[in-house]
């Protein structure tokens, strides 16, 4: 029994008509009425009743079509996976990612997939978050690492993948340097260094505005390099994610009382005809052991990283869930003496995030 002459018979049955079926397999009649014959000797008895007007199935034709539909369309599948499998070696995947989203969580997820499928040309373009919607929605990208401040597109699909505080960035020398936390309170008057352009300005200055917290803004750019250089030289306080910098020379602290938190996430064009080097990276990210937060609601009790956060800890096996599936870190910042882990609860989160 021959895949082809399922084919042939199915088209016959959806037809009932041998002409018309040739014509749909692109193949001569007598060709397509041979295979068929070939067939019912195979199985014994006649599938089609060949009447002049009247072509219909046999009981072993009314019989056997389910089976054959089956049978068919597990083949197609089978050969579009393989054929998906195919193309995978052959392509490119092109990400965006946020500005602000620090590669010490994300590149050793990247270089993990990199390593798995070596064939696959992979290219990471930083955008703001504008920027990196209007790539994403016209096709210019196929995959983003986003974080969202308010409601997610309709057009979009996202996976979550971690959350991140925010925290206050000063130089080692600053008097925030030495505190576990800090409260925003305390930010009141201080000279602020501003990130143009910062997905969360607004959300953190209503909040501010809320308390009657004011910070008098000494220097301004959408360049990060030069607004952590401005911080180094102890000109001004600057708001970053947890995870966004690794300099050794910038001291982060997280703010409390409100706190902030961001959640990455994974997303796509939803309805979108992807790649196949886009679904392996989704199923990849879905299996990626990201670190893990235990969270607690706005006016709840706190936020702090799971196993990691408690004084005195010991960080073994927490800090093992926090790496990737094959045993790496994935974030240095995990281990950076500078970084205040200590943090007590606070008593309210402001999560900036769908």
């Amino acid at each position: 029994m021959e895949m082809q002459q399922i084919r042939y018979f199915l088209a016959v049955t959806d037809t009932l008509n041998f002409t018309r079926a040739a014509e749909q397999c692109n193949v001569s009649q007598p060709a397509l009425t041979r295979a068929i014959k070939a067939l019912e000797e195979e199985l014994g008895a006649p599938l089609i009743n060949r009447e002049q007007r009247n072509t219909h199935l046999t009981e072993l034709g009314r019989l056997m079509e389910p089976y054959f539909r089956t049978i068919f369309q597990q083949s197609m599948s089978a050969k579009s996976a393989a054929n998906a499998f195919a193309a995978l070696g052959k392509s490119s995947l092109k990400i965006g990612a946020m500005c602000t989203i620090g590669p010490s969580i994300v590149a050793d997820f990247v270089a993990r997939f990199a390593r798995d499928f070596g064939e696959i040309d992979i290219e990471v373009k930083p955008l703001d978050l504008p920027a990196l919607r209007a790539s994403l929605t016209k096709g210019d990208l196929e995959i983003a690492l986003a974080a969202f401040p308010g409601p997610i597109d309709d057009n979009f699909h996202t996976l979550p993948l971690f959350t991140e505080r925010f925290a206050a960035a000063t130089s080692p020398e600053h008097r925030f340097a030495g505190k576990n936390v800090l409260p925003c309170r305390d930010l009141d008057g201080e000279a602020y260094i501003n990130r143009t352009n910062c997905e969360y300005f607004n959300v953190v200055s209503e909040a501010f505005a809320a308390q009657g917290i004011k910070m008098r803004q000494t220097f301004s750019s959408e360049c990060n390099e030069w607004v952590l250089g401005m911080i180094k030289s102890g000109l001004g306080v600057g708001f970053f994610p947890e995870f966004a910098v690794k300099d050794p020379g910038i001291v982060l602290t997280p703010l409390v009382d409100p706190a902030f938190a961001r959640r990455v996430t994974l997303a796509t064009v939803r309805g979108r005809r992807h790649s196949p080097a886009v679904g392996a990276f989704v199923r990849l990210a879905r299996a990626h052991r990201w670190p893990a937060y235990d969270a607690a609601p706005a006016g709840g009790s706190g936020l702090g990283r799971r196993g990691l956060e408690q004084k005195g800890e010991k960080h073994g096996a927490q800090q093992r869930h926090a790496n990737g599936g094959d045993g790496r870190r994935p974030a240095s910042r995990l281990k950076d003496p500078s970084y205040r882990r200590r943090a007590r609860k606070p008593a309210q989160i402001i999560r900036s995030e769908v």
